[in-house]
């Protein structure tokens, strides 16, 4: 355990203090290799009451008894799990759930290890009740952000639920890469009964997406978040309209590279009644899978971050040292696993 411990130190350290890019040698051509991270954090408040959303419970007097050092606690644990999945270089693009505020994504990145990284943030303030947003860390030197639009899921029944985060920007080799955001309606109620209102996210997603690629097939679009659905269900296989990658990939579709986990079963990034699952997913255009495009990237560069310290035993096995049990605060991390994907580069001369 010691020696795992520090281990883990030079990583973090690592990652503040090195370079951000992986050299890569694939040919003649120069590469760089940069990291994408998706990351559900579980109820990431801060400690104040804010009148216009459902969040009293995440206050000192609340349910949750939410204090200013549990809540320091959930950041620094949060910025521990961003560096692990960032491994020895720190990751480019971020995407959050169950993020509260811009106040929390200024302590995340600037009150925590994360501050000599330089991360910057996209968000804005979505409709749903409690008051939970999706947002977008990034290294403005990397990724440089020119456009940031909300997709509004209109809900014909029930609560409001998050907009998706629709981030465009250039990559440090010029080329346009669209970054999607998601956290999709949650299954509270029954799966069934919950469905349109997911079936309701991936139409609104489809819109934008669908006439980015009728625009330009070899349109670079990643996807990622939350979508609450596993990768086999209708929400994204017939709505959002999403395949498997076979090798025979084609400019103008989308793939999901998360769809290997789901079929083995052994591994996920969430855990429900003892059995791992993929709720959290990446998706990519075609594009992106063609060896010969600038910005690409295989199925084998997608990743569950695992490291010890994110998991705990259980009854079957291991699972995500979550932050929250009911109200209880667990010390833990989210009830999520970060995934990431590497993307290769290709340095236009």
């Amino acid at each position: 355990m010691e020696l795992r411990s520090i281990k883990l130190s030079l990583r973090i350290c690592l990652c503040c203090f090195s370079a951000v890019a992986i050299p890569c040698f694939a040919s003649d051509q120069p590469h760089e290799t940069i990291r994408i991270v998706s990351y559900n954090v579980e109820n990431l408040f801060d400690c104040e009451n804010d009148p216009l959303t459902d969040d009293d419970s995440f206050t000192p007097e609340g349910e949750h008894q939410w204090t200013e050092g549990k809540y320091k606690n959930k950041l620094n644990n949060i910025s521990r799990a961003i560096t692990a999945a960032g491994g020895w270089t720190k990751p480019v693009i971020i995407g959050l759930c169950e993020v509260e505020n811009k106040k929390v994504l200024t302590d995340l990145t600037q009150h925590t290890q994360l501050k000599i990284c330089g991360y910057q943030f996209v968000h804005k303030d979505s409709p749903d009740q409690r008051g939970v947003d999706v947002a977008l860390a990034y290294l403005p030197s990397q990724f440089k952000i020119i456009r940031d639009d909300y997709i509004h899921v209109p809900i014909e029944e029930g609560r409001p639920t998050r907009d998706i985060l629709h981030a465009t920007g250039i990559l440090f080799n010029g080329d346009t890469l669209h970054v999607f955001v998601n956290h999709w309606p949650s299954r509270y109620g029954g799966e069934l009964e919950s469905e349109h209102k997911r079936f309701a996210a991936a139409k609104a997603l489809r819109t934008v997406t669908d006439s980015l690629l009728t625009v330009n097939p070899q349109c670079n679009i990643i996807i990622m978040g939350d979508f609450n659905d596993y990768p086999y269900n209708a929400s994204i296989k017939q709505v959002l309209g999403v395949e498997k990658p076979d090798g025979t990939t084609a400019n103008g579709k989308l793939y999901n590279l998360c769809e290997q986990f789901a079929e083995r079963g052994d591994c996920g990034s969430h855990k429900f009644e003892g059995e791992w699952g993929m709720l959290d997913h990446l998706i990519v255009s075609g594009a992106l899978l063609d060896p010969r495009h600038s910005i690409h990237t295989t199925t084998n560069d997608i990743h569950i971050c695992q490291e010890d310290f994110l998991l705990k035993e259980d009854k079957t096995g291991k699972a995500p040292k979550r932050a929250f049990m009911g109200t209880f605060y667990a010390y833990g991390y989210s009830d999520h696993l970060p995934i990431f994907l590497d993307l290769d580069i290709i340095n236009h001369e």
